[in-house]
C-alpha cells in the first residue's frame, strides 16, 4: 500500500483536524488489525441502535476489557499463557491477545455488552440532544401577504375604502 502525505490537509482546512487525524491513522494501520474478526450492524427497527460483534473464541469474560475514552471504543483481550500443559498437533484457534479500536461518532454511547458462544456483542445507541433532533417548523403567514388597508386621501370626490382580504 502506498503512503500518502496528509500534512497539506492540516494546513489548508480549518476545523477538520480530527477528520484528517482519523484518515492519517487509518492509513497507518497494519495487517494485525484483522484480528479478531468483527461485524457492525444497524438495527432494522431503530436507525439509532447499533451492535459490534467480535469473534473472541477461547476468551472468557475475565480476559476481556471494554473501555470508552475520548470518543473511542477500546476492546482489549488478554489471554493467560496456560498452554504449558497442552501439546498441540495443530493450533487453528488464535487465542493471542489483541487490542481493537473503534472510533465512535458524536453522541454514540455504549449501552451494554455480552459474551455468548464465543461472540462478544457490544450494544451502542446514538442519543442526540434535543437541540440537535429534527423538529417541525410551522410556517406563518408573512405580513406582506396579509390583507392590506388602502387609504386614499380624502377629497370631496373620493371616499376612504379598504381592500378586500387576500385569500
Amino acid at each position: 500500500m502506498s503512503n500518502f502525505d496528509f500534512s497539506p490537509l492540516y494546513r489548508t482546512v480549518v476545523g477538520f483536524d480530527r477528520l484528517a487525524s482519523m484518515i492519517d491513522s487509518a492509513q497507518r494501520l497494519d495487517g494485525a488489525q484483522g484480528y479478531p474478526p468483527y461485524n457492525i450492524e444497524q438495527s432494522i427497527d431503530d436507525e439509532n441502535v447499533y451492535a459490534i460483534e467480535l469473534a473472541v473464541a477461547g476468551f472468557a469474560e475475565g480476559d476481556l476489557d471494554i473501555e470508552v475514552k475520548e470518543g473511542q471504543l477500546l476492546v482489549v483481550g488478554k489471554k493467560e499463557n496456560g498452554d504449558d500443559k497442552r501439546r498441540f498437533v495443530h493450533r487453528g484457534i488464535a487465542e493471542r491477545g489483541f487490542i481493537r479500536r473503534f472510533q465512535l461518532a458524536d453522541h454514540v454511547v455504549v449501552t451494554g455488552a455480552a459474551l455468548r458462544n464465543g461472540l462478544l456483542r457490544i450494544e451502542l445507541r446514538r442519543e442526540l440532544p434535543e437541540a440537535m433532533k429534527p423538529r417541525k417548523i410551522t410556517i406563518e403567514q408573512a405580513a406582506s401577504t396579509r390583507a392590506a388597508e388602502v387609504i386614499e386621501h380624502p377629497s370631496p370626490q373620493t371616499k376612504v375604502r379598504k381592500a378586500a382580504p387576500v385569500a
